[in-house]
C-alpha cells in the first residue's frame, strides 16, 4: 500500500502560479481531496510570536499535527510547521506535508495515526521534482515512548477522567462536542492523543481525529483540538459544542480527579482507565481490549487493573468481580489470584458498600474452589468479616475456604459481635440467621441464644408467613438446633392459636420431621396439608384424624382435643348431633381437663328449633357435668331437657308452670333455646287433648313468646290438615280459641288471629257434612258451643260475633257484650262445658 503525498508551501511563480499552493502531489489524487486539504493545513503562527523569529526561535513554534476526515469518507494525516520568510523574504511562510488514505484505510501495519508524531517521514520542504511517489510507510516517532508517556499521564492525572469521559461519548456520539485541550505546547496534545489513542478501543482510536495546533479553534472540524493558553478564551460557555480543559492552568481538584468543564462525575470506564495510565500499565489495555464485553465498561480494564495491583474506586471493584464471575476464563491462575489478593485487601474506606461485598461474595462462589488456600482464606474472612457487620446480607463462603488460623483470628474478633447481633431483638431475624450461620462456620458457641432467637423467629412467622424463604430454610438447614428450636416454639403456639400456626404451615414450608413428640404442631400440619377435602364433610371423621396425627393419646394429654376442636370447627359451634357423637365417642372424663365441655353446652344451646339432638344433648350434658355447668346455662339445659320430655311423653302435668320457672332461672335465655322448648310446648298443646288446663296457664301466663309459638304451630300444614279431617280436632280448637275472650295481652293478640286466620279458612274448605259433623262435636260439649259456632259460621257474623267474643282488637277494661241464647250471663246452661265458669276458662 502506498499513501498519496501532498506538499503546500509558498513557492516562486511556476505554472501553476505563485504564493501558497501545492507544490508536490503525488499523481492521481482527486481535486475534491485537494480543495479540502488546502483548507486543513494552513497555519498562522501564535499571537506573541516574535515577528522575525531566530532558527532557535523557530524550533519553538507550535507544530500543527492533524489527522482529519475528508467528506468522501478518506482522511487526511497531515504535519505543517512555520517556516518564517518564503522565497521572496516575506514573513509568514509556512510548509504542510500531508498524506492521504483512501476510504477505509488505516495506515500500514495499522499503526495508529498518532505514532507519526514528528515521525521521520515528514519532509520540512518539498521535495525536488514535484510528483513525489506515494510513501510506503511513516516510521513511528521516537517522541512518543512509554516512559515519556507514563512521566506526561502522571502530571495530568487531575484531568485524564475528565478528558477520557469526553471521549468516550464522542466515540458512542457522534454529535457529542469536540475535546479543546489548552496546552502551552502542541507537543502535549500530541501525547493526550497517544494516551487516548492506547485506551480507547481499536476501532474507535483509528476514528479518532485530532489537530495539535490551531489558532481558529471554532473552524476546526477535529474531534480533539489542541490550543494554546491565548486562544481558549472565546470558547467559555460553549459547552454545547465544546468541552475544554485548561491542562496550563493549576488543576481543579489537587486531591483527586477533576469533574467535567460541566462538574459532572467522570465516566465508570474513563475513570480505569485514568487510573491504568497513572500506574504505567498502558499494555493493559491491549489485553482489555481483547476480552469479553461491550465497548466502554468498566469490567474488563478495572478486574485487569486489580489483577496488577491498581486500587480502584468500589464501584470499579464492583464492576470487575462481577465481570470475573461471568467469564473466569478469560484470567489465567496468576491474574485470577492478582485480583483476589486485590479485592480481599483491607480497605481505607469505613464501610465498604453493600454492592462490592455482594459482587465479591458472587465472585467466591464461583471461583474459590479453584484459588489457592493463602489466597482464597484473605477474600473469606472479608465476606465474614462484612457479614457480621453489614445491615445488608452477606452470603458467607464455604467452611473450608477458612484456614484454620484464619478461623481462629476471626473468631477471637467477631464472636462479641457475633453474639450481640444475634441476640439483637431489634433487627428482626433475617440479620441474627445470617450471624448464627456465621457463627457456625467460625465455631463460635452461641447455643444459649437459639432458643430466645427461635421464639422471636416464631413470631415473625406467624405474623407474616411470607417472611418465610431461601435464607431462613437454608439456615433450618445448617442449623438443626434452631430448626429443633423453631418446633418447639411452633407447638406451643399451636396450644394457644391453632388457626395462625395452620396458616403459616399452609403458606410455608416448614419441615416438621422431629423427632420430639410435638403434637399440638403435627395437628396443625395434617390440617394444613392433610388431603384435599381434610374429613369429606365429616367433621367427626376430621376430628378423630386430627387426633390420630398427634401420634398422643388424647387421654394421655386432654389438651389436645381442644386444639382439636378449634381445628376441625374454628370460630363455627358443632351440631348438637356432632357434639353427641363426640361426647360418645371420647366420654366425659376427657372433657373436664381438656375444657371443651363448653363447646357442647354451646352445641345444646345454639341447635336448631326443632332439633331432636339439642335436647338429647342437654340431657346428656346435665348428667355428664353436674359440677362444671354455670346456674344460667343449667337452666336453659334445664329447658331443652324439659322439650326432650315432652317430646317423649314424659312431662307431668303443670308444663307451662315448669316452663316458666325453668325461663325465669335461665334469662337470658337464647332464642333458639326459647324457639325450641316453646314449640314443643305448642304442639304437645295443639295435640294432647287432655291440654285444656295447661292452656289456661298459657293464658293466665301473658308469655308473649309462648303465645307467639302457640300461634305458628297452629298455623302449620299438619294442624290445618287435621282441620280438615277430624271434626272433633276442630271443635276442640273452636273451644279452646274462645277461651277468656276478655283476657287481653299475648292471648288477646293471638286468639282473634286463630279464629279468622286459621279456623275460618278451614271452616270454608269443609263441606256441609263435615261442618255437621264439627256442630255435633261442639254440642256434645255443650249446646251453646254449637249455637255460637254457627253464629260465627253465619255469613255476614263476622263483625258481631268478633265484638262477642272478644276478637283481636279486644281491650282490657272494656265491657264484654252479654251472650245471647239462654239468658244467662254466665252461659252456663245444662249440658255446658265444666272448663267455662262466668265466661272464663279455670
Amino acid at each position: 500500500m502506498s499513501l498519496g503525498q501532498l506538499h503546500y508551501t509558498s513557492a516562486p511563480p511556476g505554472p501553476d502560479g505563485s504564493g501558497f499552493r501545492f507544490t508536490a502531489l503525488t499523481p492521481g489524487l482527486p481535486q475534491s481531496v485537494l480543495r479540502e486539504a488546502e483548507q486543513l493545513i494552513g497555519y498562522e503562527p501564535p499571537r506573541n510570536a516574535p515577528s522575525r523569529p531566530s532558527a532557535t526561535e523557530l524550533e519553538a513554534f507550535p507544530r500543527a499535527f492533524s489527522y482529519s476526515e475528508l467528506s468522501d469518507g478518506s482522511r487526511l494525516l497531515a504535519r505543517t510547521v512555520y517556516t518564517g520568510a518564503d522565497y521572496s523574504g516575506r514573513w509568514g511562510n509556512f510548509h504542510a506535508h500531508a498524506v492521504h488514505l483512501a476510504p477505509g484505510r488505516q495506515l500500514p501495519d495499522g499503526a495508529l495515526p498518532v505514532s507519526a508524531w514528528e515521525s521521520p517521514g515528514w519532509a520540512a520542504a518539498t521535495p525536488e521534482g514535484g510528483a513525489p511517489p506515494g510513501l510506503a510507510a511513516l516510521p513511528p516517532s521516537t517522541l512518543l515512548d512509554p516512559a515519556g508517556l507514563i512521566a506526561f499521564a502522571a502530571s495530568r492525572v487531575p484531568w485524564l477522567a475528565a478528558v477520557f469521559t469526553d471521549l468516550q461519548r464522542q466515540a458512542e456520539d457522534e454529535t457529542a462536542p469536540q475535546v479543546v485541550l489548552v496546552e502551552r505546547d502542541s507537543a502535549d496534545v500530541a501525547r493526550w492523543v497517544a494516551l487516548a489513542s492506547a485506551a480507547l478501543p481499536r476501532e474507535a482510536a483509528h476514528r479518532l481525529t485530532f489537530t495539535t495546533y490551531t489558532r481558529r479553534p471554532h473552524l476546526a472540524g477535529q474531534r480533539i483540538v489542541g490550543v494554546l493558553p491565548d486562544d481558549a478564551h472565546g470558547l467559555a460557555g460553549s459547552g454545547r459544542r465544546y468541552r475544554v480543559h485548561d491542562c496550563s492552568a493549576p488543576p481543579p481538584a489537587p486531591d483527586g480527579p477533576a469533574p467535567g468543564p460541566d462538574g459532572s462525575e467522570p465516566a465508570p470506564w474513563a475513570v480505569a482507565a485514568a487510573r491504568i495510565w497513572s500506574a504505567g500499565a498502558f499494555e493493559l489495555f491491549q489485553h482489555a481490549h481483547r476480552l469479553p464485553g461491550e465497548p466502554f465498561t468498566a469490567g474488563p480494564p478495572s478486574a485487569l487493573a486489580l489483577c496488577a495491583g491498581i486500587d480502584l474506586p468500589s464501584s470499579h471493584r464492583t464492576a470487575a468481580a462481577l465481570w470475573a464471575c461471568e467469564h473466569p476464563a478469560e484470567l489465567d491462575g496468576q491474574e485470577l489470584d492478582g485480583l483476589v489478593q486485590t479485592l480481599a485487601a483491607p480497605r481505607q474506606e469505613a464501610a465498604v458498600p453493600a454492592a462490592e461485598t455482594a459482587a465479591l461474595a458472587e465472585l467466591f462462589a464461583r471461583v474459590g474452589a479453584n484459588l489457592r488456600p493463602e489466597t482464597a482464606a484473605p477474600l473469606a474472612a472479608r465476606l465474614l468479616t462484612a457479614a457480621v457487620r453489614s445491615d445488608e446480607p452477606v452470603r458467607p463462603p464455604d467452611p473450608g475456604a477458612l484456614t484454620d488460623e484464619v478461623a481462629r483470628q476471626l473468631a477471637a474478633e467477631l464472636g462479641p459481635e457475633l453474639r450481640a447481633g444475634i441476640a439483637d431483638p431489634a433487627r428482626g431475624f433475617a440479620r441474627p440467621l445470617r450471624l448464627l450461620r456465621v457463627a457456625g462456620l467460625l465455631t463460635v458457641d452461641c447455643s444459649d441464644l437459639v432458643t430466645p432467637l427461635a421464639h422471636r423467629l416464631a413470631a415473625a412467622l406467624l405474623a407474616d408467613p411470607s417472611a418465610y424463604g431461601g435464607e431462613l430454610h437454608e439456615t433450618l438447614t445448617d442449623r438443626p438446633d434452631l430448626h429443633t428450636a423453631l418446633l418447639r416454639e411452633l407447638d406451643a403456639a399451636a396450644l394457644a392459636g391453632p388457626a395462625s400456626v395452620t396458616v403459616l404451615l399452609e403458606r410455608a414450608p416448614v419441615e416438621l420431621e422431629s423427632r420430639e413428640a410435638l403434637p399440638y404442631l403435627r395437628m396443625c400440619g395434617w390440617k394444613a396439608r392433610g388431603p384435599a377435602g381434610g374429613g369429606g364433610g365429616d367433621r367427626n371423621g376430621e376430628l378423630r384424624a386430627v387426633l390420630e396425627a398427634a401420634r398422643v393419646s388424647v387421654f394421655a394429654h386432654p389438651p389436645l382435643l381442644r386444639v382439636a376442636f378449634r381445628l376441625v370447627w374454628g370460630t363455627d359451634t358443632p351440631t348438637p348431633e356432632e357434639a353427641r357423637y363426640v361426647l360418645a365417642e371420647t366420654g366425659a372424663d376427657v372433657h373436664r381437663p381438656a375444657e371443651t365441655w363448653p363447646f357442647l353446652v354451646t352445641a345444646a344451646l345454639n341447635g336448631r328449633p326443632g332439633d331432636p339432638h339439642a335436647d338429647e344433648l342437654a340431657h346428656e350434658l346435665l348428667a355428664a357435668f353436674p359440677t362444671q355447668l354455670r346456674p344460667d346455662d343449667r337452666a336453659a339445659l334445664l329447658l331443652l331437657e324439659f322439650a326432650r320430655d315432652l317430646r317423649a311423653g314424659g312431662a307431668g302435668p303443670g308444663w307451662v308452670v315448669r316452663y316458666l320457672g325453668l325461663r325465669r332461672a335461665a334469662e337470658p335465655v337464647n332464642p333458639t333455646v326459647l324457639d325450641h322448648v316453646c314449640g314443643r310446648i305448642a304442639r304437645r298443646l295443639l295435640t294432647d287433648p287432655g291440654a285444656g288446663r295447661e292452656l289456661d296457664d298459657l293464658i293466665r301466663s301473658r308469655d308473649a313468646d309462648l303465645c307467639a309459638a302457640y300461634e305458628r304451630a297452629a298455623r302449620e300444614d299438619a294442624v290445618h290438615s287435621q282441620l280438615l279431617r277430624q271434626p272433633s280436632y276442630f271443635a276442640d280448637r273452636f273451644v279452646d280459641w274462645n277461651a277468656h275472650p276478655q283476657a287481653g295481652g299475648a292471648w288477646g293478640k293471638v286468639r282473634g288471629a286463630l279464629l279468622d286466620g286459621v279456623l275460618r279458612p278451614a271452616a270454608r274448605a269443609l263441606a256441609a257434612e263435615d261442618l255437621a259433623a264439627v256442630e255435633a262435636a261442639l254440642a256434645k260439649r255443650g249446646a251453646r258451643h254449637a249455637e255460637d259456632f254457627r253464629s260465627w259460621n253465619r255469613p255476614g257474623a263476622l263483625s258481631r260475633l268478633g265484638l262477642r267474643f272478644g276478637g283481636r282488637d279486644s281491650r282490657p277494661g272494656k265491657a264484654t257484650p252479654r251472650r245471647r241464647g239462654s239468658g244467662s250471663d254466665s252461659g252456663s246452661g245444662s249440658g255446658s262445658d265444666d272448663r267455662y265458669r262466668d265466661g272464663g276458662v279455670r
